[in-house]
């Protein structure tokens, strides 16, 4: 008779959403202690943090060596191009027509020459802003100066026979690289080249004037300095101070800014979540 009263409860219960709701909830009351619940809430907050533990530190090391990398192969590619500049003789970087004068008037190898001057806009960098100084920094300074004679004497080999067509060409694919690979370094941030620092840092000293417009002013002072000095030691100023000197003078800086934003920054935070 029990047994019947409690199946004609439950055949009352199943066409009632109410019903089955409360005896739900009493069943699972029942049968699973209030404690296991908090049990399994601890549990499941422990196995979150350590998977967060476990997963920062993988995406920090990622990202570092996003970095390095990107610094690596931004300098190596800037030094190629300098080489490629200085074949194609159409005119060089306005910071590479300051050294082409200064290799006209000093007589010592070019590559080394590179490392002085560097050194000297290095003390300017270290005194009022050393955050722009890291990896990427003593990489240029050391090896840029050298890559690019290796640049320029491959350059020669591959192209003996350039006419002013294919100079052209290849001061454009110069231009191009040059900007896209210091785009790649000032991303990864782990230092800038010394002469890049100049105008970065002082255009971060003051509030009035852009970064692309500061690189516009040191470009000129450099490429007047550069045409003064290539007269003085009798070389072809037009060799070193010529179109492409004008094109990179007046629009690498927004180039750069441009390639930063499209393709250092999305390749740099690739697959992180940013």
């Amino acid at each position: 008779m029990n047994v019947q009263a409690a199946d004609r409860v439950l055949d009352e219960s199943s066409s009632n959403p109410v019903c089955c709701f409360l005896l739900f909830s009493i069943i699972i009351r029942v049968t699973i202690k209030p404690s296991s619940f908090r049990e399994q809430i601890d549990e499941n907050c422990m196995i979150r943090k350590r998977e967060r533990t476990e997963v920062i530190p993988v995406m920090e090391n990622k990202i570092r060596t996003r970095r390095i990398f990107m610094s690596v192969l931004g300098v190596t590619i800037c030094g190629i191009s300098v080489g490629m500049f200085k074949y194609a003789s159409l005119g060089v970087d306005p910071f590479q027509s300051l050294m082409s004068g200064l290799d006209a008037v000093i007589p010592i190898r070019f590559g080394t020459l590179y490392v002085i001057v560097n050194l000297v806009l290095l003390t300017f960098a270290l005194i009022f802003d050393r955050r722009k100084i890291g990896l990427a920094t003593l990489i240029n300074l050391f090896l840029l100066g050298y890559i690019a004679e290796f640049s320029q004497a491959i350059c020669q080999s591959l192209f003996p026979n350039i006419g002013l067509i294919g100079r052209f060409v290849l001061l454009m694919i110069a231009i191009v690289i040059m900007c896209l690979a210091s785009a790649f370094y000032f991303t990864a941030d782990l230092g800038v080249s010394t002469y890049d620092a100049v105008s970065l840092i002082w255009s971060e000293k003051q509030n009035r004037i852009q970064f692309q417009y500061c690189r516009i002013i040191c470009d000129l002072i450099c490429v007047s300095l550069g045409a003064l000095l290539c007269r003085i030691g009798g070389i072809n100023v037009f060799g070193e101070v010529n179109i492409g000197t004008v094109v990179t003078a007046f629009f690498m800086g927004p180039l750069i800014a441009l390639f930063n934003r499209k393709v250092a920054k999305p390749f740099l935070n690739r697959g992180m979540g940013s």
